[in-house]
């Protein structure tokens, strides 16, 4: 079977192409990718050495997608992953829009030319801020947790939030970007009877990802901590009692392989949430404190200002991804961690080196 990532070159899509790459009996590999992001190029030439075809090209130009050779199935993992995209000055509301929205609007239509399967890799950033922004939590153990009943029936469990919550705006212009792209990636499946999911993932984390604070927060902080670099507990008394959930974008491929093999479903079950769930949830403080084991103790500065968009705990409830596809994570918090870790102690200059240009 013949897979086409988008932003292959990136930590999520390289992540993937690694592992689908080794199964060189059941897949060859094609993606690409625009290099636009710092760090990408470091991930070229190990693809090319596993047997990975790719193609320097933009998603955002539709001559580019259409000199594509045909596959069988397309993989959406390109994307400006930052809830901050078009308002923090680093980047235009416009190219946010360009890249998230019209690069998937761009491989759906490639998708009805060749007449192959989608899947998007969206975001829990999807759901609603307003309820998940006012939800009472109360501190458990240096993090903060729902309280009881907080999470209303339906919509949330205790094991996170689930694909019913919520979705009305605000979500910010991120979140929007791939709200929209879920809507016509299901629109184009039943209108041009492609096979299309949508699998909203929780924060993923791992070895290499790029380190900037509003995409990839457990590599930053690891990172940061062991350079003794600055780092601040912002928003909510400064305490660093935020939660995310964690997952390791290899824990993916499982369930990737079983939408490939099993295209036609229910639509009504295309969308799941892929997240690491309760076992997975850290606070900053909580991860600060499996840092000051790993690395020595240190200082973190607190400010209280509330920062944009920030929400005090978003864990996603995966139980509908292991009814309908028996999926579950499988790498823990600590092997996670613990693999960031080693990347850092080998990779004194990656913070630089993935840093956004300035």
């Amino acid at each position: 079977m013949r897979i086409l990532i988008s932003g292959i070159c990136g930590f999520v899509g390289s992540t993937i192409a690694r592992a689908l790459a080794a199964q060189s009996d059941a897949y060859q590999v094609h993606g690409i990718d625009n290099f636009i992001r710092p760090g990408s190029e470091a991930n070229r030439a190990e693809l090319k050495f596993l047997g990975v075809r790719l193609h320097h090209g933009d998603l955002r130009l539709a001559s580019d997608v259409d000199a594509l050779p045909p596959c069988d199935w397309v993989l959406d993992a390109a994307a400006n992953p930052s809830v901050l995209a078009g308002v923090d000055g680093l980047s235009s509301s416009r190219q946010l829009l360009e890249h998230n929205l019209g690069g998937t609007v761009n491989l759906l239509e490639y998708c009805k030319r060749s007449g192959a399967g989608f899947t998007l890799l969206s975001t829990s950033r999807v759901y609603s801020i307003p309820p998940l922004s006012s939800l009472a939590v109360e501190v458990v153990d240096r993090a903060f947790a729902p309280v009881a009943g907080a999470l209303a029936a339906g919509l949330g469990s205790e094991r996170g939030i689930t694909e019913a919550f919520p979705t009305s705006a605000p979500v910010s212009l991120y979140g929007a970007t791939k709200l929209a792209s879920e809507a016509l990636a299901l629109e184009y499946g039943e209108t041009f009877k492609l096979p299309v999911f949508i699998n909203r993932c929780g924060v993923l984390a791992g070895a290499g990802q790029f380190g900037r604070p509003d995409q990839g927060i457990f590599s930053y902080w690891i990172h940061s901590y062991l350079r003794r670099r600055p780092l601040r507990y912002i928003g909510f008394g400064g305490k660093g009692y935020q939660v995310r959930d964690c997952l390791h974008p290899a824990d993916l491929v499982p369930l990737l392989s079983a939408q490939f093999r099993r295209p036609m479903i229910d639509v009504g079950d295309r969308t799941v949430n892929v997240g690491g769930g309760r076992a997975s949830a850290l606070s900053l403080l909580q991860l600060s404190d499996w840092c000051a084991g790993r690395f020595g103790a240190r200082p973190v500065d607190a400010d209280d200002t509330p920062r944009a968009f920030d929400l005090p705990w978003v864990v996603l409830d995966a139980s509908k991804a292991e009814r309908i596809w028996g999926w579950r994570p499988t790498r823990t918090v600590p092997e996670i961690l613990e693999e960031i870790a080693v990347h850092a102690d080998g990779h004194p200059d990656w913070l630089d080196l993935s840093a956004p240009l300035q």
